[in-house]
C-alpha cells in the first residue's frame, strides 16, 4: 500500500534540503539510476550531475527559499509548484524562479524528476556562474 504521507515527507525533505544547501540529502532522495529532465534543454541528466549543478547554485545564491509551495501527492509521485527565491552572492540582486516539478516515486525515493521553468529566469540565477 502506498502511503501518501511518506511521499509528502519525501517531497518536503527534498526541497528543504536544497533550500538549506544540503546537497547530500537531496542526492540521496533519488534512486541511483534516477532520471532528471529539464524542459529548457530537453536532456536527461543523472542525480550526480544534478548534485553538481545544485552545488554551484548553492554557492552562487544565498537566502534560498522555496516560496508559495503547492504540493500535490498521488500514488507513485508528486507535483510541486513553487517560486525559488534567493539573492545572488556576486551582486546581492534578488532572483526568483517560478517552477513546476513532477516526480515519480518508488520505494521512498525519486526515480524521475521533470522540471519546468522559464529559461529567462534561470539566466538570472546563472548570470555570474563563470565569473
Amino acid at each position: 500500500m502506498i502511503d501518501l504521507d511518506d511521499i509528502r515527507r519525501l517531497a518536503t525533505r527534498f526541497f528543504d534540503a536544497i533550500e538549506a544547501g544540503d546537497i547530500a540529502t537531496m542526492r540521496d532522495s533519488f534512486t541511483p539510476d534516477a532520471e532528471i529532465w529539464h524542459n529548457s534543454d530537453e536532456l536527461i541528466v543523472t542525480r550526480d550531475q544534478t548534485a553538481a549543478t545544485l552545488t554551484g547554485m548553492v554557492a552562487r545564491i544565498s537566502d534560498r527559499e522555496y516560496a508559495d509551495r503547492r504540493l500535490n501527492v498521488f500514488p507513485g509521485g508528486f507535483v510541486q509548484q513553487h517560486v525559488l527565491k534567493g539573492r545572488r552572492v556576486h551582486d546581492g540582486a534578488p532572483v526568483r524562479l517560478p517552477c513546476a516539478i513532477i516526480c515519480t516515486v518508488e520505494q521512498g525515493r525519486i526515480t524521475r524528476l521533470d522540471e519546468y521553468f522559464d529559461s529567462a529566469h534561470v539566466a538570472e540565477f546563472r548570470k555570474f556562474a563563470h565569473a
